[in-house]
């Protein structure tokens, strides 16, 4: 089963809509291509507590954990930062590495739909990331 990396990164983009932002209006969507071909839908949630905030990508990852599907796409939009693509932070990669492994590409779109897609994989963006996840099993 292969992803149309295009289809996910507009599901991404659409879902960005949905995002409750009301302090930063940084609105992001996600979208999460799954192992049994189903896709999930991320937003950001804010919180006025910053650290009971979620990103998109955690609440796509999350949301096909919760049904026992492994991620094998991860797509993101977000309004880009300092001029360039905005990549998942540091927490969405981790629980990305956990949920599908270094090999599991991430596509980043711009809300612009005619801008490029950028695509890296989760090893390629945390890179020590790999090696602590085999030292561990």
């Amino acid at each position: 089963m292969t992803v149309d990396m295009n289809e996910l990164v507009a599901q991404a983009r659409g879902n960005r809509d949905r995002s409750h932002v009301p302090y930063s209006n940084f609105r992001a969507g996600a979208a999460v291509f799954t192992d049994l071909g189903d896709v999930f839908p991320g937003v950001i949630v804010e919180n006025v507590s910053l650290g009971l905030a979620m990103c998109a990508e955690r609440v796509a990852l999350f949301s096909a954990a919760a049904v026992g599907q492994r991620p094998v796409a991860l797509a993101l939009v977000a309004p880009k930062t300092s001029g360039d693509p905005t990549w998942p932070c540091g927490a969405c990669l981790q629980v990305a590495l956990e949920l599908g492994g270094p090999e599991l590409p991430v596509h980043v779109g711009a809300i612009n739909a005619d801008e490029p897609i950028h695509t890296a994989t989760v090893g390629d963006l945390l890179p020590r990331g790999p090696r602590i996840v085999k030292s561990e099993r």
